[in-house]
């Protein structure tokens, strides 16, 4: 995998404050698209083959990850803190994680977990906490030590687990897989397609807020106006929890997901993904999620949109840390590149024939 990935992954990027993560996709998209456009809520995207009478194609990653925010603290000078996206208070226990102040400076911390030796006897010990009942150490003395530090209300949490390569070399272990994994494969399909290669209007780049309700699909989709849309992101995968044959695992292939509880894949794009992974011997399985991308917002924009969802296997996203493999990313960038080529006005006539 390019280095662009691990450089991805450890910039911080909560929902709403994907500033750093957008200004690392235009410096790298501007060398190879024709032009850079931005939506008002900041999703970014490069423009190829601009000006093209094919079909207006549209490629997302989503530069949000999962975070927090700070929401105040307590006289002892704890910091208060609730979820950006659907994470569970469970997995963040005893985890380091950093507050980014306005200008990026690191505050460490980590949530405070009581030890055995405190909740013996407790009966309440086992329950599940909440994330909003978290609370962050940064070893402030009190209230006003915390504020002195730099601490304020609204500033981003993001988990300190950054990028490590498995024994194998086969697997790569970092926060925020979901989904600077799609936002490098944007970078690398406009850094690796020729203009000559298109016969569609190619929109290639990354939306915002997607872990807070594909609130940046919306406004993109607003932007550029797409006939194809296909996101690509990093989804959750069972097979370290047994799973079964549509529950994803490392090293089967990219996913077709057929469908979650916000969008059914359309038949005519169903039949186009997998009759070409066929044929080109493209590694895929067929995968059913519990949560949604920005295909299901985007697919009822206008008059309606064909869209997809590319799917990258993924173990333990929505924790502080997650894990892909490097074979799935070579199966789904060979889908990738592949299918983007084939976009024209007659392809886009007959997926809609088979609705």
């Amino acid at each position: 995998m390019d280095k662009v990935f691990k450089e991805l992954v450890e910039i911080p990027g909560a929902p709403s404050f994907e500033k750093p993560v957008r200004d690392y996709m235009r410096k790298n998209l501007e060398p190879y698209v024709e032009e850079i456009i931005e939506d008002k809520l900041g999703s970014i995207f490069g423009v190829i083959n601009k000006g093209s009478k094919g079909p207006r194609v549209m490629i997302a990653g989503h530069m949000d990850e999962v975070g927090a925010i700070v929401t105040g603290f307590t006289k002892e000078g704890l910091v208060k803190i609730t979820n950006l996206g659907g994470v569970s208070g469970q997995t963040y226990l005893s985890q380091i994680l950093d507050i980014y102040t306005d200008d990026l400076e690191v505050i460490p911390g980590v949530t405070a977990s009581k030890p055995p030796h405190l909740t013996r006897g407790d009966k309440n010990a086992a329950k599940a906490l909440e994330f909003k009942e978290l609370l962050l150490d940064i070893g402030a003395e009190n209230e006003e030590h915390a504020k002195e530090l730099g601490v304020k209300i609204g500033q981003q949490v993001i988990s300190r687990n950054n990028f490590v390569t498995t024994k194998d070399g086969k697997k790569h272990i970092s926060k925020a897989w979901d989904d600077r994994f799609g936002c490098g494969m944007s970078l690398e399909l406009a850094k690796y397609i020729k203009k000559e290669d298109l016969d569609c209007e190619l929109y290639v780049g990354a939306t915002v807020q997607e872990e807070v309700g594909l609130r940046g699909a919306a406004t993109a989709a607003g932007l550029i106006k797409p006939d194809i849309f296909i996101a690509i992101d990093a989804s959750p995968c069972a097979d370290s929890f047994g799973g079964d044959e549509i529950s994803g695992k490392l090293g089967g292939g990219f996913l077709i997901r057929f469908i979650d509880p916000s969008c059914i894949m359309h038949n005519g794009m169903k039949k186009f993904f997998t009759e070409t992974a066929d044929k080109e011997g493209i590694k895929y399985q067929y995968y059913q999620s519990r949560g949604g991308t920005d295909a299901a917002r985007i697919q009822t924009y206008g008059d309606g949109v064909l869209v997809a969802t590319l799917g990258m296997p993924a173990r333990y996203i929505h924790s502080t840390t997650s894990m892909i493999s490097e074979d799935d990313y070579n199966e789904l960038k060979k889908m990738l590149f592949t299918i983007v080529k084939m976009f024209n006005n007659e392809l886009v006539e007959e997926i809609k024939s088979n609705v």
